[in-house]
């Protein structure tokens, strides 16, 4: 049975803050729901409320460092790029501030509806220059998300896990690299954060069922390591699937595909995630299956990619579950 973490990110940044004392914790109203309230509470002088002004937050970490403090944001992934985009671009990323923008609720992990899912958020951070982007897959990368971080010299996007988190890794986050977790030769997978999980249980279904599958997960997606994707997409046979927590333009999907197009490589590629559309309210559950995230979309794509059944069902995936479907953590919810 794989280990749940109750509220890494809650101990892993009071651990790194505490050890640099230049680090300051910034909040913007979301302060429990952030896993940051304990921290404030016992380290106030290393703390700032901010409030609900996202733009002013924005401009004042700019400031903050600026003087030389490595201001980490704590807020949703949605209130750090779409409210205040031109702070963030004038003040963070243009001067190359030493800002860490920690994003919780990615994707469809809140059944807080548009307003709160940041569905989109990677195809914006990809674009900005000078920004690095990191997701969190595991206890594991959680756990090490702020030192990975606070490593960037310059800004950094991290999209967070929090509640109760399952360890997949024995490992931290490395960045720049990616985990391979499978090493097949027929189908090359990529994942990054809540569907690498999903990936792992389809794997091993898929498996049983005669298809290798090479499994590649991404902390990192930018920088990204185009060389090392191109070798894995080389060692496989039939084609490459993403699966990813997030709409399929601009993401992951994307990132296979300009990569694969930029180095001529005519292999089939199918893109799973959010297809061109807002994600309603639910449990990440039912928001995973209905929306094509889950294990089971993951083999319906290796059918279509093979084009035969591969036989596993449903039940098939239910034996190989990670992770219990609900989490007592309560971690969905705002």
């Amino acid at each position: 049975m794989v280990e749940m973490v109750t509220r890494p990110y809650a101990a892993a940044f009071e651990k790194h803050a505490l050890a640099n004392p230049d680090v300051l914790c910034l909040s913007a109203d979301l302060t429990s729901s952030c896993e940051i309230d304990g921290f404030r509470d016992r380290h106030p002088e290393q703390f700032l409320s901010l409030g609900m002004a996202e733009q002013n937050m924005l401009s004042f970490a700019g400031g903050l460092g600026l003087a030389g403090y490595r201001p980490f944001i704590h807020t949703f992934g949605v209130f750090l790029y779409r409210r205040p985009y031109d702070q963030l671009m004038a003040s963070v990323a243009y001067p190359r501030r030493k800002v860490r923008l920690m994003g919780f609720l990615p994707g469809v992990t809140t059944p807080g509806g548009m307003t709160h899912q940041a569905i989109e958020d990677i195809s914006i951070m990809r674009s900005i220059p000078n920004m690095t982007i990191l997701e969190t897959g595991d206890a594991s990368e959680v756990e090490s998300i702020c030192e990975a971080a606070d490593s960037i010299d310059g800004p950094v996007y991290c999209r967070v896990l929090r509640g109760q988190v399952p360890r997949l890794f024995d490992s931290p986050i490395k960045v720049g690299e990616m985990r391979l977790l499978s090493d097949g030769d027929d189908v090359l997978v990529v994942t990054a954060g809540i569907t690498t999980e999903e990936a792992m249980r389809a794997s091993d279904a898929l498996k049983q069922a005669g298809v290798s599958i090479r499994h590649l997960h991404l902390h990192t997606i930018k920088p990204f390591d185009a060389k090392a994707l191109l070798d894995h997409i080389g060692s496989v046979k039939k084609g490459v699937i993403t699966l990813e927590n997030h709409v399929i333009a601009g993401g992951i999907g994307s990132l296979v595909a300009e990569t694969m197009a930029d180095a001529g490589v005519g292999k089939k590629l199918i893109r799973l995630g959010l297809k061109d559309t807002y994600a309603h309210g639910g449990s990440r559950p039912y928001l995973m299956r209905h929306y094509g995230l889950d294990a089971l979309a993951l083999v319906q794509g290796v059918d279509q990619l093979l084009g035969m059944p591969t036989g596993v069902s449903e039940q098939d995936l239910d034996a190989v579950r990670v992770e219990a479907v609900h989490s007592t953590a309560k971690a969905e919810g705002l």
